[in-house]
């Protein structure tokens, strides 16, 4: 003990859980009539959304939920997704479980049940795949249906029947809107249960806490530039990653969310022209959504809007097009594990007056860690060393500090093997460059091994992407009984566009070494997630059978 220990412990006074609960509180307080929300003809002000989160709140505890109860909701970008980050976790401790609204019923249902669910908020937009999972779970929560008066009259379907014993609006209407919400007994205490997409098996729970959540959030609006008042448009589903933690940072800065249900070219134009947007996030696939709009749907402003992106490295062509269409373009890089983007291509000014090919290089790579972020690295997973900074070496990306998970629920084992030897072991390959940026090579399990040679698989996607015909593509293994292994590449055009299997081919081995050029291209539109991720493993089985 020393001289700083003794009578100096923590009290109420001088220690409180961190929450970005108290974000919201704050915003409200200080501007109570700013726009806090925008869904369609609607406006809701901070008092409004402060109040209706105490609302839910209060409602969800006179209803017996309390800490640890888990409350599921299969929301799209709507006013109730905003309620739910914050009005669940203040309801005493709740914790809120975003499900992917593109899932199947089986995986729904069987979230249900592993998250042992007291309650399901249902969008009726879903109604039909969430009764389903309710049929099949063992669970047996309390449903509650979202009509959204909002519902667009040019929507692909109609709504579905109500599935529920309650109307969200009228659950809202038992809450007080005085209610005083309860803070977390511990900062450490979960605030968010996100699914992983596993491939085979069952998906994995996510658990969240409030401190990475009350972090993250203000890296978000740090690492992301929202100054004072941002107005945010949700192309990004709230349900992934709770929105990069972009659904508790836009209160941080008192910003506005913008809801968007469907990622479409021409509502996401009008929404940057009419409502002043600063701020959006998205894969790739909706950059391409905004630049191959038809004309007609385009719309013009006068400000540059801020991009964040994930997956992919976009290619320089696609920069350059953001750029000519009046986006800054910004590449992050994280996991549902690390509460979404954890890491930044942090630009270096100087960087600009670098040649072009040289500018590419740099924005190819996926950065530097968030502030929170205590510690990443490349290392061997084998000897958990880091390698050398090289450029070259490979080994896998790690993690360490307040931006990552609590664990796997209920998933002992899984957790231990993610926690190995004190950090968290991303399953990525990456290598190090010299000045402590890390550039991803490829997933573990998509790494190509031909003839005894490792192939990125992302290398390759870079090239293909070079050629200005090509939208989308995706390249993994195909079995080969002479290399055991070759590339094989999947490849969306740009519409119009007209290419053969051979002049991408050459094209590959214009920029590449010859064992890493496809051995086959197959065209054609490539199966996606919810969130614009392209379908690996969907590519993979397609391979197996060329």
């Amino acid at each position: 003990m020393t001289i700083y220990d003794e009578g100096l412990d923590r009290s109420a006074a001088n220690f409180q859980p961190m929450t970005p609960i108290s974000y919201l509180q704050r915003a409200a307080l200080t501007f109570p009539d700013h726009p806090a929300v925008i869904h369609g003809k609607q406006r809701h002000s901070y008092a409004q959304l402060w109040s209706d989160c105490c609302r839910l709140a209060s409602a969800l505890t006179r209803r017996g939920i309390g800490r640890g109860d888990t409350v599921s909701v299969m929301l799209s970008n709507t006013p109730p997704m905003i309620h739910a980050h914050f009005g669940v976790p203040m309801a005493n401790g709740a914790v809120l479980h975003s499900i992917n609204t593109r899932s199947d019923p089986a995986s729904i249902a069987f979230q249900l049940d592993h998250a042992e669910s007291r309650i399901l908020i249902v969008d009726r937009e879903f109604s039909e795949t969430a009764a389903k999972a309710l049929a099949n779970a063992k669970a047996a929560p309390l449903v509650i249906d979202f009509d959204d008066s909002e519902y667009p009259e040019d929507a692909p379907h109609p709504k579905g029947e109500p599935i529920g014993s309650l109307d969200y609006a009228a659950f809202l209407t038992e809450g007080d809107p005085d209610f005083a919400p309860g803070k977390p007994q511990d900062e450490w205490d979960a605030i968010a249960l996100n699914y992983t997409s596993g491939t085979t098996g069952n998906p994995k729970g996510v658990v969240c806490h409030h401190r990475g959540a009350a972090l993250m959030a203000m890296n978000s609006a740090i690492h992301a530039g929202l100054g004072k008042h941002p107005v945010y448009l949700w192309t990004l589903p709230m349900f992934h990653c709770n929105g990069w933690c972009f659904t508790w940072a836009v209160p941080v800065q008192a910003g506005t969310h913008v809801c968007l249900r469907w990622v479409r070219a021409d509502a996401i134009y009008d929404a940057i022209a009419d409502h002043g947007v600063t701020h959006l996030s998205g894969a790739p696939i909706v950059m391409s959504t905004l630049l191959n709009a038809p004309e007609h749907q385009k719309r013009s402003f006068s400000r540059t809007v801020a991009f964040n992106t994930a997956a992919a490295p976009p290619p320089e062509t696609v920069l350059h097009a953001m750029a000519n269409a009046g986006f800054d373009v910004t590449h992050v890089y994280g996991l549902t594990e690390t509460y979404g983007p954890a890491v930044v291509n942090e630009w270096n000014d100087a960087w600009n007056k670098l040649p072009a090919d040289q500018r590419a290089t740099r924005k190819a790579r996926q950065g530097v860690r968030y502030l929170s972020l205590d510690d990443l690295s490349v290392m061997d997973p084998e000897t958990m060393q880091p390698v050398p900074a090289d450029g070259q070496t490979l080994g896998e990306v790690m993690f360490r500090g307040n931006a990552v998970m609590k664990g796997y629920l209920k998933n002992p084992a899984a957790t231990a093997d993610a926690f190995a030897g004190g950090w968290f072991h991303s399953g990525d390959l990456a290598v190090m460059h010299p000045d402590g940026y890390i550039q991803l090579k490829d997933r573990s399990k998509d790494i190509i091994i031909s003839g005894g040679e490792n192939i990125s698989s992302i290398e390759v996607e870079e090239q293909l992407y070079r050629h200005p015909d090509v939208m989308l593509c995706a390249v993994v293994a195909m079995p080969s009984e002479k290399w055991g292994e070759s590339p094989c590449a999947f490849v969306e055009l740009r519409e119009g566009r007209d290419l053969t299997e051979s002049d991408l081919i050459a094209h590959c081995r214009s920029g590449l070494a010859g064992f890493k050029c496809p051995a086959r291209v197959v065209f054609g539109p490539l199966p996606k997630t919810s969130t614009g991720k392209i379908q690996k493993f969907a590519l993979r089985a397609q391979a197996a059978d060329l």
